[in-house]
């Protein structure tokens, strides 16, 4: 132990019995110059995880003399980051009614979990990530004690429940929109704390193999067409749409292009056993195709290899726009969910990808459309040359407009500017 030194972490363990971030001694002789930062963290989701854990590093890295404390809802990313778990996302990220029905009395004691840590460790901020239904709420019990709310991938009200910009207006300190379209639409309706710091995947690192590479790895052909499918990384659409996936991949495969290749990339979160026991346990339409092969945690590798894919709605969609490759929007909820939750949505657009380039670049097939035999019939469009390039010279504009690399940095400098202006006015009050 340091001699007259102050301890800003702590080394027993957090109520879910992880340990929390190694011990931090600060020595006194530091000057009252030394920055401390008390944040709480909050993701729900897969994605929403990657794009906060980003932001920890970008953090530290913009301070780095800086000494932080990091506590919340955490995923392994975060986790990994060094964020302390006061509850745990993984088994919250969930869709649908029923299945968040069922899952209401993990929600709410995480729910009041998050929300007792934060009353009792006052952070100088609250980090909110995406998962708008838990996050608002959070933010509407946090905000009236006088915690302030700091909102990273901003809620999507512009497509859905747009009179919840009332209470973002109320409950939100800072809004950080990652779409380029959304400064403008939340300033339009009275939000004026918001800051456009570009998405977190514009100016990610390139694909860590080449085309021909990712095609020894996995003994494909790189000669011949190669289709990617990605059906998602939440268990019920996982379950829900790869069937379909599949049965259009046999349909191409025995039927119009006997050389294409098809490829099933998971997302961490799903296992190829698990591809395995949906295909053993479900009726694939028909059949399986030729040359089928499953990778896990090669989602970018696997897109920039590919003629074209298959592409559950959502952050997957602007990986493949990213990467250039042609893509074919798909989505299927249950009929409950869908009869309740889809009569809401207020765009023209249900892919992102769509919704950034202000036109169907991409084909949508939703519900009821999301067959083998459309997204069959779209897959082989895009397998034709001509109408393959001029998707992917659509696909680059709609790219461009996601802003340059650096979005983790740029929402780390924001949180920082906001966090040190109300530490000052707390000063000075």
């Amino acid at each position: 132990m340091i001699p007259n030194a102050e301890a800003l972490g702590h080394s027993h363990s957090s109520p879910t019995g992880l340990k929390r971030p190694a011990l931090v001694i600060i020595p006194r002789m530091v000057s009252e110059s030394f920055e401390c930062f008390r944040l709480m963290v909050v993701a729900g989701e897969e994605s929403g995880d990657a794009h906060a854990a980003a932001l920890v590093r970008a953090l530290q890295e913009r301070a780095p003399g800086a000494g932080f404390e990091f506590f919340g809802s955490t995923g392994k990313a975060l986790r990994e980051a060094g964020v302390e778990s006061v509850v745990r996302e993984d088994d919250l990220a969930i869709t649908g009614l029923v299945e968040i029905a069922r899952a209401l009395p993990r929600f709410w004691a995480a729910y009041r979990a998050l929300k007792r840590a934060a009353l009792k460790r006052r952070p100088d901020a609250v980090l909110l990530v995406d998962w708008p239904d838990f996050n608002l709420a959070l933010a509407r019990a946090l905000h009236p004690r006088g915690l302030k709310i700091i909102y990273y991938v901003s809620p999507q009200l512009w497509a859905w429940r747009s009179h919840r910009v009332r209470q973002v207006r109320r409950d939100v300190d800072l809004l950080l929109t990652i779409l380029p379209f959304e400064r403008d639409w939340y300033a339009a309706r009275g939000v004026s704390q918001v800051e456009f710091v570009g998405h977190p995947l514009a100016g990610a690192s390139a694909p860590r193999a080449s085309r021909e590479e990712f095609c020894a790895r996995h003994d494909l052909d790189p000669v011949k067409p190669v289709v990617a499918l990605l059906p998602g990384s939440r268990r019920k659409e996982f379950e829900r749409i790869l069937p379909v996936m599949l049965d259009a991949a046999a349909r191409i495969s025995w039927r119009e292009r006997p050389d294409a290749q098809f490829v099933v990339a998971l997302s961490s979160r799903r296992a190829p056993e698990e591809v395995d026991a949906l295909t053993r346990r479900r009726c694939v339409g028909s059949g399986m195709p030729r040359v089928l092969r499953v990778v896990r945690g090669e989602t970018r590798e696997a897109l920039a290899a590919s003629d074209a894919s298959a592409v559950c709605s959502g952050t997957a969609t602007l990986e493949a726009a990213l990467t250039g490759t042609p893509l074919v929007v798909v989505y299927k909820e249950s009929a409950l969910n869908w009869h309740t939750l889809g009569r809401l949505i207020e765009v023209e657009h249900y892919g992102l990808v769509n919704l950034i380039a202000g036109e169907r670049v991409a084909p949508e097939l939703l519900q009821r459309d999301f067959t083998g035999a459309s997204l069959a019939r779209e897959l082989l469009s895009l397998l034709d040359p001509a109408r393959n390039a001029r998707v992917r010279a659509r696909l680059r504009d709609a790219a461009a407009r996601l802003g340059e690399g650096g979005a983790s940095q740029r929402a780390a400098d924001a949180v920082l500017r906001a966090v040190r202006s109300w530490k000052q006015e707390r000063v000075k009050g």
